[in-house]
């Protein structure tokens, strides 16, 4: 069992993704590039390596590690971005429009699958996505209804790169419109796919703008974990229905409501929390590296236009409405 976990092809596997993530971390920084984001470069090194030189066989174990273990332990750490009781005192609001956008992201992602009649997984985890927190949602759920890494990969990959160009969008539009700071950050948190992406177009406001869009996208972030839950119930009852026996239970999920619980009563100190901010975001970034080379350039070229169309069909209508609501609040 420990040879399985320290031989050669998995240490290899492990800086092999880890070399990879910090040069996708450094041409982050880079203008232009940082508008991007460093998970989005990797998966596009990720997916050019594997169609250039191929998938590195001897390196797999490391690999298969970084883009499955890895991930779930970043997933696990994202639980000290949330304040629990931060959100239930001053963001229930935001809780209950929060619920509103993953329906309507559930229900628009439902609706043109049956339109395009395209792949059922990518669409699911780009709903989760859409109306949740972007990477980490389609993260968590691509473990609990079992999706292929490479469907995982796409999606993360589209609702990266659709999620910046409308977040770049936003810092252009937003001063077109007479709309206060406070409600373009409603806006933002509430529409915008990722963190990051929050972050990016709420710079364009003041302090108070940033603040609430923070607010109304932690709110949103912290209905990963009912969502989650929800989600590995139906599994669940669909595959005793089937009688497929015993339902793997993505235990890593339990360990982010704990963290996000000691986030809520414990003070970590703002030098410890910087530390983990950026060893999350390295995870994460390894793991897209492990994801991206899943990915043969083929399965881009079938199963990534039509859910493209779909995904920016949803965040343009829900770009409209949610601006609509944060206008009247």
């Amino acid at each position: 069992m420990i040879y399985k976990y320290f031989n050669r092809p998995f240490i290899l596997g492990i800086l092999f993704t880890l070399i990879i993530a910090v040069i996708s971390i450094v041409l982050a920084e880079l203008p232009i590039i940082s508008s991007v984001g460093a998970l989005a470069v990797a998966l596009v090194i990720g997916v050019f390596y594997r169609q250039t030189l191929g998938y590195p066989e001897s390196l797999r174990p490391g690999i298969t590690f970084s883009a499955k273990k890895l991930l779930r332990f970043a997933i696990v750490l994202y639980g000290f971005k949330l304040n629990l009781q931060l959100i239930i005192n001053d963001g229930w609001i935001m809780i209950l429009l929060g619920i509103g956008v993953i329906l309507f992201s559930f229900l628009m992602m439902y609706l043109l699958n049956k339109y395009f009649k395209t792949n059922s997984s990518i669409m699911f985890l780009l709903a989760a996505g859409t109306g949740i927190c972007g990477a980490a949602a389609i993260s968590a759920v691509s473990s609990i209804i079992k999706a292929k890494e490479e469907d995982t990969a796409i999606s993360i990959g589209l609702i990266s790169i659709v999620g910046t160009v409308f977040a770049l969008s936003y810092t252009f539009i937003g001063p077109l419109f007479d709309m206060n700071d406070a409600a373009y950050g409603i806006w933002s948190g509430l529409s915008l796919h990722e963190i990051a992406q929050v972050v990016l177009a709420g710079g364009s406001a003041n302090d108070d703008g940033m603040a609430m869009a923070l607010l109304s996208k932690l709110s949103r972030v912290f209905l990963l974990i009912p969502v989650s839950f929800l989600i590995m119930y139906f599994v669940s009852r669909r595959q005793h229905q089937k009688t497929e026996g015993k339902v793997d239970i993505p235990y890593f999920l339990f360990f982010f409501v704990l963290i996000a619980i000691v986030n809520t009563f414990v003070t970590i100190p703002a030098g410890l929390s910087a530390v983990i901010d950026q060893l999350t975001t390295l995870l994460m970034v390894m793991a897209m590296v492990g994801l991206g080379l899943s990915v043969p350039l083929q399965s881009i070229r079938e199963k990534a236009l039509k859910p493209l169309y779909a995904l920016v069909i949803t965040s343009i209508l829900l770009s409209v409405i949610t601006f609509y609501v944060a206008s009247i609040i």
